[in-house]
């Protein structure tokens, strides 16, 4: 369960930005939109965000310019979409869990689906982490503000544990985003050592559960 997977993320794109997207049939819209940021992602790992052109794009996603400006005006139009999926989805995700009344419990719940959504969207929140530097100052800032709202939530739910675990709740907060911050930036190492998502979530709730149980 996640606020957004691979099949409601264009759903949400287009509603989203329904103002913005000039053409209205909805199954090529849904269609096209998946091209143009698979496109996009594949295009920032191989050439970098900056070096790619909206001409690179319409080759690499078969449309024309025109067919392209049906649905962004630019590449910061882009960079901001991919900001907005990932603050969404990362602002709804702790809301899942409010139910659970265990403070160390609904922790471990909300750094488990983390890190199933970060394996759902790896490259929406690759793309944030590494190419924030593209985004407008308004949205960097919401970025980062996203960030930190995730960190405040574990800092909170840290700090309502008994007996108080040794350290001060922010900076185990930071510790722990950065540990699943790792599954879905160094993605590569994870790869190479055939490890599962199901077993990095285990290890890194392992670890938690060592100090702050």
């Amino acid at each position: 369960m996640t606020p957004l997977n691979g099949d409601t993320i264009w759903a949400y794109i287009v509603d989203r930005h329904a103002e913005r997207i000039g053409v209205k049939r909805r199954k090529p819209a849904l269609e096209n939109m998946e091209k143009i940021f698979g496109a996009t992602f594949r295009l920032a790992n191989e050439v970098g965000f900056r070096a790619m052109s909206l001409r690179d794009l319409c080759r690499e996603t078969g449309l024309s310019m025109g067919g392209l400006y049906g649905y962004i005006d630019s590449k910061d139009q882009l960079a901001e979409m991919i900001e907005d999926v990932v603050r969404h989805a990362s602002l709804e995700l702790p809301r899942m869990f409010l139910h659970v009344q265990a403070p160390l419990e609904r922790l471990e719940s909300l750094v488990r689906a983390t890190i199933y959504l970060s394996e759902i969207l790896q490259p929406w929140f690759y793309f944030v982490y590494m190419d924030s530097r593209v985004l407008n100052f308004e949205q960097r800032g919401m970025a980062k503000q996203s960030e930190l709202s995730i960190q405040s939530e574990i800092a909170d739910m840290i700090g309502q544990l008994k007996p108080a675990p040794h350290g001060r709740p922010d900076l185990l907060a930071a510790h722990i985003v950065a540990m699943f911050q790792d599954w879905y930036i160094k993605r590569w190492k994870y790869r190479a050592a055939k490890v599962h998502v199901d077993d990095f979530a285990d290890s890194t709730l392992a670890v938690i559960r060592s100090h702050l149980a």
